[in-house]
This record gives structure tokens, sequence and C-alpha cells, in this order.
């Protein structure tokens, strides 16, 4: 038996608004991509709002939830994921970075970010060019536009089409 090769997916580092969370995995969903919630949330997961914000996309994405920033780095070890950060502070312009199929994309908490050490811990920190002095976009936009830029360069790259996600589901780590 061979194992899958492990897809495109988004992290959420201890979210905070659950509108935005159902509305990040709305996306993922829509581009077949999986996500991971690091937590902990600033909500019950199982939020009303979440669900609202996510509908039915909900149960066409694989969630992993982590107890921890260092269950999830664990994880992430033990996979041998690359970790691409999100973060106002950047030094690589998303539009620069040449993404992989297996690549984990992080984003922070909307009110706070990550802290330095999840910042040290990133492989690359992408930032989104926009006009000054404006400083950043909702959470959940700005993981779209990385979702959407991955997924274009690796469909220019040969990459499989979106495919059906029989094993969707959440699953705790």
């Amino acid at each position: 038996m061979t194992t899958p090769a492990a897809r495109l997916t988004l992290a959420l580092y201890e979210p905070d608004i659950a509108p935005n969370v159902g509305a990040m995995l709305r996306t993922c969903a829509c581009l077949g991509v999986d996500a991971a919630i690091i937590e902990p949330a600033g909500f019950v997961f199982s939020d009303r709002r979440l669900r609202r914000a996510g509908m039915d996309y909900l149960d066409w994405v694989a969630v992993a939830r982590h107890l921890s920033f260092a269950r999830f780095e664990a994880w992430r070890a033990e996979a041998g994921r690359r970790l691409v950060l999100l973060t106002t502070a950047g030094n690589t312009p998303l539009w620069d970075f040449a993404f992989r199929a297996d690549d984990v994309i992080l984003v922070g908490r909307e009110s706070a970010g990550v802290p330095q050490a999840v910042r040290e811990s990133a492989d690359a920190r992408l930032r989104i060019p926009m006009e000054a002095p404006l400083r950043s976009l909702n959470v959940a936009v700005a993981a779209a536009l990385a979702l959407g830029e991955a997924r274009r360069q690796l469909r220019a790259a040969g990459g499989a089409a979106v495919a059906e996600r029989p094993d969707a589901g959440s699953v705790s780590v």
C-alpha cells in the first residue's frame, strides 16, 4: 500500500474569529487544500458562526486539529513539510515565492499574528505587497490570495487538478 502524497495545507495559528475560520475552511474546500488548526482557538470549534461562514463546505475539507504549536511542529517535522508563514514582516513578496505541493501555509491570529518563536520556525516568511501606508489584509483574504497563488503555480507546473475529498473531516493530533 502506498502513502498518498501530502497536499497543500493551510494552517491557522490560534485563530480567534470564528467567521474568518469558517471562510478560510470554505476556501480550502473549494481549492482542494487541507487545513490544520493550531489550538487553543478563541472560540468553541463547533461555534455556529463558524458553521454559518463555512456553510456545508466544511464537510469537504480535511481538518487536522493540533492541541499546541509544539504538537503541530512535531507533526510537521515527522512529515518533512515546509512551513511558509504569511506575515506583514515577511522578507519575500508572495508573488516571488515558488510553492511546492506539500507546503504548509501558516496564518496568524487576526488580533496578534504569531509570536517570534513561531515566526523563527518558519522556513519562509512571505508578505503580500500592498499600497502604503496600509499594513495588512483580513486574514481570510490573505489566506485566499496565498492559496490561489500556490494553486496557480502548482497547476502551471503540471500539478493535479483539485480532486474529490472522500476522507474529509476533523482529526485531532
